[in-house]
């Protein structure tokens, strides 16, 4: 795929423009009951090494069995990316030294994986689509965890995720900024979500990134890699490829020359550093495991799965487009986590979906990120949203009013009814001509030299709605003052 990058993704250095050109590798947990070759439970912060089987424990004469589950979710997250998928596969042995991996080896698919070539497209916030290639989606073993700080001269070993399945999501690098691997990441969670192959729970590690980052002069060779391993937070993505990104352009215009090595990004610094040499693939020594055979389906079992695939996220954000008449933009927001996107279609059910829109973007999702929640603990549910908004649409509250039954409702819960609350609290909005004129009368008469301006200058007349609404304590009907001040005024 030919990348053109634009001049302001360019990096400046001493020298001219560096281009930085960017892979990764996605390593997301499987959503599975069970481990790839054991019946050992997945769950997340059982009591070190209670999640362990004879086969995750590399007792001898122990055999590994492919988990079916966890074929079908590689498959349905091939089918998500529009990827190529592989009828015949092979698990091969990748001989490494891990010592939170009591085989010895990992379990992985090198040669034929199970799922080829596909594609993500990336929206940006600045109207950029970027098509990003993957090259690959293979089946594996995750490792276990070793932990240094539990005893002064020994580390300490936690089986509980060894042998947990892994989808490595290999990408091109058609990558060339840190914001394109951000939306990337971000884009690639989504798409595991909606279809519910992986949690994409950076924090308990379900999704890991190896981000491969390499400088260039525009339109020249690809440069040396340097991998960084197991960046475990979106933002870490974009700070470890600006340092990696500047730190290769000082080595080289300062005449050194890059080490191909694998690198660690340390959040606290905000740099990176050296952890060892990089491998190649026959520094693995793969070959296929002896004890299981290769993996095998046929079109029906494809075509079943992907009959049952989910509305995925591009589709979604089309849909909304065209039957709601929202903004690309605005689409793109709603359903770029599943929860939102039902959210919104629930409050737009027979309403105004451009105001619903608004509602959940601003106020609901504005106020969720704020106090770090995700929208299904908002304490505000679709019911109450929507009679907002009819309240709105039949003119017994103003935006304004609405946003403190907002408040108020945030605080009270789910149980709390939004028109009950207008009633008891008064909060309706005055739509009483007599009561509004008066208001408006005594405004006219303090502000003559206001009234010449306006009249001057009918757009000014909005100075004139500003102070009818303090007055009344928002509740005056907005609309009912525009007439009458027109009327007033002459204009």
């Amino acid at each position: 795929m030919n990348v053109q990058t634009k001049p302001s993704k360019l990096i400046k250095g001493s020298t001219g423009d560096w281009e930085v050109v960017i892979g990764m590798e996605v390593h997301a947990q499987v959503s599975s009951n069970s481990k790839l070759f054991s019946g050992a439970s997945t769950e997340f912060g059982g009591e070190p090494n209670s999640h362990v089987s004879l086969v995750d424990a590399a007792m001898p004469g122990m055999l590994p069995v492919i988990n079916e589950e966890c074929v079908r979710q590689a498959i349905r997250t091939g089918l998500g990316l529009k990827a190529q998928i592989n009828h015949r596969s092979v698990f091969d042995r990748k001989n490494y030294f891990y010592p939170d991996l009591p085989q010895g080896y990992q379990i992985s698919q090198y040669k034929s994986p199970i799922v080829g070539e596909g594609v993500v497209t990336v929206d940006l916030p600045d109207g950029e689509s970027v098509r990003v290639g993957i090259e690959r989606l293979h089946l594996e073993q995750d490792a276990g965890k070793s932990l240094h700080d539990q005893h002064a001269s020994m580390s300490a070993i936690d089986l509980n995720r060894s042998g947990v399945a892994l989808m490595e999501i290999v990408s091109k690098p058609d990558l060339r900024s840190s914001d394109q691997a951000k939306a990337f990441l971000t884009k690639l969670r989504s798409i595991l979500r909606y279809l519910g192959t992986c949690d994409g729970d950076m924090e308990k590690g379900s999704l890991r990134a190896d981000v491969n980052v390499s400088v260039r002069k525009p339109g020249a060779e690809l440069g040396t890699r340097c991998e960084i391993k197991n960046v475990n937070s979106i933002r870490f993505v974009g700070q470890a490829i600006e340092h990696e990104a500047r730190r290769q352009i000082e080595i080289i215009e300062d005449g050194g020359k890059i080490d191909q090595e694998t690198r660690l990004f340390d959040p606290d610094k905000g740099e990176t550093r050296a952890m060892r040499s990089k491998e190649e693939a026959h520094d693995y020594r793969y070959f296929p495991d002896p004890d299981l055979l290769p993996l095998e389906f046929d079109d029906a079992y494809v075509a079943e799965l992907e009959r049952h695939l989910p509305e995925l996220p591009d589709q979604k954000q089309a849909r909304f487009i065209k039957d709601f008449g929202l903004s690309i933009y605005d689409a793109g927001v709603l359903v770029a986590e599943r929860a939102t996107a039902e959210y919104f279609e629930a409050v737009a059910k027979g309403r105004d979906p451009k105001l619903a829109a608004n509602w959940v973007i601003n106020e609901l999702t504005g106020r969720l990120n704020k106090e770090g929640k995700d929208i299904a603990a908002s304490p505000i549910g679709t019911t109450q949203l929507g009679a907002v908004l009819d309240l709105i649409g039949e003119g017994v509250i103003s935006g304004k009013i609405a946003k403190d039954l907002f408040d108020v409702l945030w605080i009270e819960g789910p149980d709390a009814d939004p028109r009950a609350i207008v009633e008891q609290r008064g909060m309706k909005q005055v739509t009483d001509l007599g009561a509004i004129e008066k208001v408006l009368d005594e405004i006219i008469a303090q502000n003559p030299d206001k009234v010449a301006q306006a009249k001057a200058k009918p757009a000014l007349i909005g100075w004139f709605v500003g102070q009818a609404m303090k007055a009344s304590g928002g509740k005056a009907n907005p609309q009912a003052v525009n007439e009458l001040l027109k009327t007033k005024l002459g204009l």
